[in-house]
């Protein structure tokens, strides 16, 4: 225990804003249905041994997802690539911050190989925020496509991008290149909390990459992800929710946040299965083609029914 709280005062010990360290007396407590179960399959340590061994990273992992046993237990996994060192420093978030790695121009034919060898049907590929790089890695998101779909054709790939700001132009022309079956920003977070939350981002600025990318890209699905417990109200979500549709925004995730640990923002309020099931229904509402609401919902959460379920959805209204 005392090496999982030192690591995560390590990756925290540079963000500008500062947390003070809660006492337990100070956390809010959590409700019956906050609770994990913890997966022993062996699946989840093969899948463990092959990133290893390829020298692989994964979202799940360094974001502590709460729901890495349920997916790796099945076999599929969130890659995040260009190392496990984020230029950005969000209160909220639990990889690491600090100076990058150099890219790892083999990691390209690593993750490809990775990918055929778990002969997985859908992939996510995500990354750190490269603000170190030109054009943010945009080329890596490319070239780690193209090197998947030359092993593996069939797959659907869905990429979950950072924000590139102030690259998101040469971004999205290099990410055009390599096209994906599925583009996905996530909001994170209302305009009202960026401060707090997502020091160094801009939420007019994401919802830009998102609908820019969809005038580009119209046949391309967009999507993005919404945390709720962080301070924000109801009404802030609604809003966040519209200004996702105004912007052609196609699918949704809303989930609540888990404080990683006590040097991170802390969880300001749980919302119960009822209210997920309200929330998910004023975005079905709204015009969203697929909504996944609910406590333990992430953005990359049964991303590939999401993704079936969207083109299900647009099949109908087309055929209609």
């Amino acid at each position: 225990m005392t090496k999982i709280l030192d690591k995560a005062k390590s990756k925290m010990d540079r963000i500008p804003v500062k947390i003070p360290v809660r006492s337990s007396s100070d956390v809010l407590p959590k409700p019956d249905w906050a609770k994990v179960t913890l997966s022993h399959n062996p699946k989840i340590r093969e899948l463990k041994k092959l990133l290893r061994e390829q020298n692989l990273v994964t979202v799940c992992e360094e974001a502590t997802c709460p729901n890495i046993s349920e997916c790796f237990s099945k076999g599929t996994a969130t890659f995040m690539i260009m190392g496990d060192k984020c230029t950005r420093r969000c209160t909220f978030c639990d990889v690491a911050h600090g100076r990058p790695d150099p890219l790892d121009p083999n990691e390209p034919t690593k993750l490809a190989d990775a990918i055929a060898k778990l002969n997985l049907k859908y992939v996510v590929i995500t990354s750190v925020d490269r603000d170190d790089l030109r054009d943010g890695g945009a080329a890596h998101f490319r070239d780690c496509i193209q090197s998947i779909r030359q092993r593996s054709p069939e797959i659907m790939i869905e990429v979950l991008v950072p924000d590139f700001r102030k690259r998101m132009d040469i971004a999205i022309e290099r990410i055009s290149e390599a096209l994906p079956d599925v583009f996905n920003h996530n909001i994170e977070t209302t305009k009202s909390l960026y401060r707090q939350a997502r020091p160094g981002s801009c939420y007019d600025h994401s919802l830009s990459l998102l609908s820019t990318f969809k005038k580009k890209h119209p046949h391309i699905p967009t999507k993005s992800g919404i945390m709720v417990g962080l301070g924000e109200t109801d009404s802030d979500v609604v809003q966040t929710l519209k200004d996702l549709r105004a912007h052609q925004v196609d699918m949704v995730t809303i989930g609540q946040y888990l404080a990683p640990s006590k040097h991170h923002l802390p969880v300001a309020r749980y919302l119960s299965p009822k209210a997920f099931d309200e929330i998910g229904q004023i975005a079905k509402d709204m015009g969203f083609n697929n909504v996944a609401s609910g406590f333990m919902v992430r953005s990359s959460y049964h991303a590939d029914l999401q993704a079936e379920q969207n083109h299900h959805e647009i099949a109908h209204a087309e055929y209609h």
